[in-house]
């Protein structure tokens, strides 16, 4: 059984606890149990993000293509989370569908005027703010992000 202090609750006269039962069959201690489980979480949680993201569309049953989509899939994976966690806070801990709907997902239109590339993004976008510090860490340009259009 782990006991955390309920991060909701002001200081009163008694402390609120929230209880977090475990049941294991291995001999470790409690705290080195508990700690082998929360491990085991992360990968569970980085699984399910590859599960229902790219691997949800294996392409065939030969292994080659498998193997080659697998790699593809790991690496599509290792970026989304870089791009969450440059971004910010909230996007750092994001699961992998929000992470697509937020930054990857991008409602904007491409033109180009004289030759040279604009990116016009809408005015009230609710993912403006996230996907313009990224913008600005990753590419870096003197011009800054593109400007609502």
């Amino acid at each position: 059984m782990r006991r955390v202090k309920d991060a909701n609750h002001l200081d009163g006269l008694f402390p609120v606890w929230r209880h977090h039962p475990f049941l294991t069959n291995s001999d470790l201690p409690t705290v080195d149990a508990d700690i082998t489980h929360r491990k085991h979480a992360i990968v569970e949680t980085v699984f399910a993000d590859l599960i229902d993201g790219p691997l949800a569309h294996i392409p065939s049953g030969r292994f080659p293509a498998n193997c080659a989509w697998v790699i593809c899939a790991a690496i599509a994976h290792n970026l989304l989370r870089a791009a969450g966690t440059v971004c910010d806070g909230n996007h750092a801990v994001a699961r992998g569908a929000t992470l697509r709907r937020d930054l990857v997902n991008v409602p904007a239109r491409f033109a180009r005027p004289a030759g040279k590339p604009v990116l016009h993004l809408p005015a009230h976008w609710p993912w403006q703010k996230p996907w313009n510090i990224l913008w600005s860490r990753v590419i870096g340009s003197a011009s800054g992000p593109p400007q609502p259009a």
